[in-house]
């Protein structure tokens, strides 16, 4: 998802705005900690020293705004100057996060130079790493064993989200051609959705496979809105979320209540699908959050709701660990808040990882699912955690 300057909705429909079933419910603001030690001060010093930060925390509750976190010095991401354990871009904001944070491994920079990274997909056969470069209309690939990194696939249709069926087969969303396509273990192509009752698809932007084989693929149309990361063209959809089921090649609109739909990710049961809306980049009256909706026999959704706010900045893609937790890349704000967002399954921020850039998109691998992927503006980069990815890829 690229931020564009606003643009008008689709000619001849309403802009969306929320309904009974699916209005916000909460915005929570959440607590900030500063996990570095400080000097001792006497009770006039510490009130002098925390007041500003008392105001800011408190007017960012007021707003329902995810506080940020003061940004601290520069980083050497070359490691040559490696950083001190624990790695102090690892924020344990509730003592629920502190399980999960492995106290002797850094944030890792595994790669620059892109232009919009976005889409990682961790195959677990081949031990590697997918992800899209969008504007330069190719794929990545990070092998485990080496770190080796190649262009693995160009041109990639302006590709966007990626993942794996659980035949190991790559499912990618491409801008350009507007389209979900399969990549056969032959090198074929399958085009496996392109259009909606006769009308072009919008722009496909993520994905999730289902254990019975399904695709659910959001379609919020950013890869039509500007020729940089695609084409420009006329929205002909309303923004939607689509179920495609793999074996007959029927689909559905699972939801279209949303503005911009865009990253999408299963509960560990896959009991619930959350889904980030990002319409805010296009729809002033749009939130900036993440709703959460239950599965119900596993092909339509119920009881939407708004699972936490991101304010004052954006989610984009997310996943869920076995626990639980959702991690969210997230960003548009700048130092203090861009990176990760680590949220509890009741809500609650419990943890971030602080990165340099805006982070588009996450998932966890290797091969023992512990590694966090972050693929962020120009850069990949990696962390050990002390939990697993829920799902496959």
């Amino acid at each position: 998802m690229k931020i564009l300057p606003k643009t008008n909705p689709l000619p001849g429909l309403a802009a969306p705005g929320p309904t009974a079933a699916c209005a916000p419910q909460s915005e929570a603001g959440f607590r900030l900690h500063d996990t570095h030690p400080q000097p001792k001060m006497t009770e006039p010093d510490r009130d002098l020293k925390t007041r500003p930060a008392r105001r800011f925390f408190l007017a960012a509750l007021a707003a329902g705004a995810l506080a940020v976190r003061p940004a601290r010095a520069q980083r050497d991401w070359s490691g040559k100057e490696p950083v001190r354990y624990p790695d102090p871009d690892i924020l344990v904001l509730d003592k629920r996060f502190a399980k999960y944070r492995v106290n002797n491994t850094p944030l890792r920079r595994l790669r620059s130079g892109m232009l919009w990274a976005e889409g990682p997909a961790w195959n677990g056969a081949g031990r590697y790493l997918v992800w899209s470069d969008i504007p330069n209309n190719a794929q990545m690939r990070w092998l485990e064993e080496d770190g080796h990194v190649s262009t693995y696939r160009t041109p990639s249709g302006y590709s966007n989200g990626n993942t794996f069926d659980y035949q190991g087969r790559e499912l990618s969303c491409e801008h350009l051609n507007r389209r979900v396509v399969r990549y056969e273990p032959d090198g074929a192509v399958t085009v496996l959705a392109d259009q909606w009752h006769g009308k072009p698809l919008n722009a496909p932007n993520d994905i999730v496979v289902h254990p019975d084989g399904a695709i659910w693929f959001t379609d919020p149309g950013y890869g039509i809105l500007a020729a940089y990361e695609g084409t420009r063209a006329e929205l002909q959809l309303k923004e939607a979320v689509y179920r495609l089921d793999s074996q007959t090649g029927k689909m559905d609109i699972v939801c279209d209540e949303m503005y911009k739909p865009n990253g999408l990710c299963f509960s560990p049961d896959y009991q619930k699908l959350y889904i980030v809306d990002t319409g805010a980049s296009h729809y002033p009256d749009a939130p900036r959050n993440i709703r959460v909706y239950d599965v119900a026999d596993s092909r339509s959704l119920r009881n939407g709701r708004e699972f936490v706010s991101t304010k004052p900045g954006m989610a984009d893609g997310i996943r869920a660990d076995v626990d639980g937790n959702i991690w969210a890349g997230c960003g548009w704000v700048g130092a203090g808040y861009d990176g990760v967002q680590i949220f509890a399954p009741s809500g609650e921020r419990i943890g971030q990882i602080l990165l340099p850039e805006t982070c588009a998109n996450l998932c966890f691998g290797g091969s023992k699912r512990n590694l966090l992927f972050m693929a962020a503006s120009q850069s990949l980069y990696a962390v050990y955690v002390e939990t697993r990815g829920a799902h496959i890829c």
